[in-house]
């Protein structure tokens, strides 16, 4: 399952409605972010679309509990996108319209059914019903790109991504009003035919969570956020210590041909005897460090002055190249 996923089946596990204003406030947030009219065989039916299979029940014990309705036909396997599978739940309009005018999801005017793009700010009078209502809206419209790692060693991606999608922008845009009140902030853009409202930050959407109650998955992100970090860590050591052995052996090299450059034209022993002993020095060992040359030499010098002993060799050939 993906991390979206889990923590929509988290929420749902977890949620408890306590009266019929928060169940109405959770459907309006699902069917707001999900829900749409069709017709078939000349009468209205309103369905849903989840990728969330335990949304079934859920639903149908809140219709029953708070309505004493429950939705007769049975959950259809009907999408399969991105090797996700989406289910479908439909019913009734007719038989189910004065819970979803309760709702605030569809209107009547002169006998015609629509469907109501705004929210109904009277089921959004307290904390609970706001919560509520996110919660709905999340496990309807909510996905996330983040994928978990196996461990330090593995990659799973980078950056932080989580959306609601939508194609009404008036929904998204007094989602991110209610969102705010809680200190979460994001941003609206329009992608193809529909509109999304997303997060990129790493806190802002373990805050989202925690606001939704999926603690769980708070916990998760928190450990892929403490995994990645390290594992950015180690990647940034290797990097180094791969640097310093390249430089390292670019540096000994280059000494190395210059001290052979001079052996080959007037011999080391015409040189200065403190240049022929580091000469004879690196000569022994091309491919240690200065550090592990002064470890290995019994000449007393710095890491500096030993530099610039070699500077000066590496000179001497370039004249003699010349």
């Amino acid at each position: 399952m993906s991390f979206s996923r889990d923590s929509k089946v988290e929420i749902i596990k977890t949620t408890v409605v306590e009266d019929d204003s928060q169940a109405l406030a959770f459907l309006s947030g699902l069917f707001h972010s999900c829900g749409q009219i069709e017709k078939k065989d000349g009468k209205l039916f309103f369905k849903i679309v989840s990728d969330v299979e335990q949304l079934f029940d859920f639903v149908n014990k809140l219709l029953k509990k708070y309505f004493g309705q429950t939705i007769s036909p049975e959950i259809s396997e009907n999408y399969n996108i991105n090797k996700n599978t989406y289910y479908e739940i439909s019913f009734e309009l007719e038989k189910f319209k004065n819970m979803l005018l309760n709702v605030g999801i569809i209107d009547v005017l002169d006998g015609q059914i629509s469907l109501k793009l705004d929210l109904d700010q009277n089921l959004l009078f307290e904390d609970e019903t706001k919560r509520a209502f996110l919660r709905g809206a999340y496990i309807g419209a909510g996905t996330s790109s983040i994928k978990l790692s196996d461990g330090v060693a593995q990659s799973c991606g980078s950056g932080y991504h989580m959306e609601f999608s939508s194609q009404s922008h008036s929904f998204l845009t007094e989602l991110s009003h209610i969102l705010a009140e809680y200190g979460i902030i994001g941003k609206i853009f329009e992608r193809k035919n529909s509109f999304v409202l997303y997060i990129k930050d790493a806190q802002t959407i373990q805050d989202l969570l925690a606001l939704l109650g999926a603690n769980n998955s708070v916990l998760q992100l928190s450990n892929e956020i403490v995994t990645r970090e390290l594992r950015n860590k180690v990647n940034r050591q290797v990097n180094c210590i791969n640097a310093n052995i390249n430089k390292t052996v670019e540096a000994s090299f280059k000494q190395t041909s210059a001290i052979n450059a001079i052996e080959e034209t007037i011999g080391l022993e015409s040189l200065p005897e403190d240049l022929q002993e580091v000469a004879v020095l690196r000569l022994a060992n091309p491919e240690e460090s200065l550090d592990e040359l002064l470890k290995l030499s019994t000449i007393k010098l710095t890491r500096s002055g030993l530099a610039h002993r070699f500077r000066k060799l590496i000179k001497i050939a370039e004249n003699l190249e010349e």
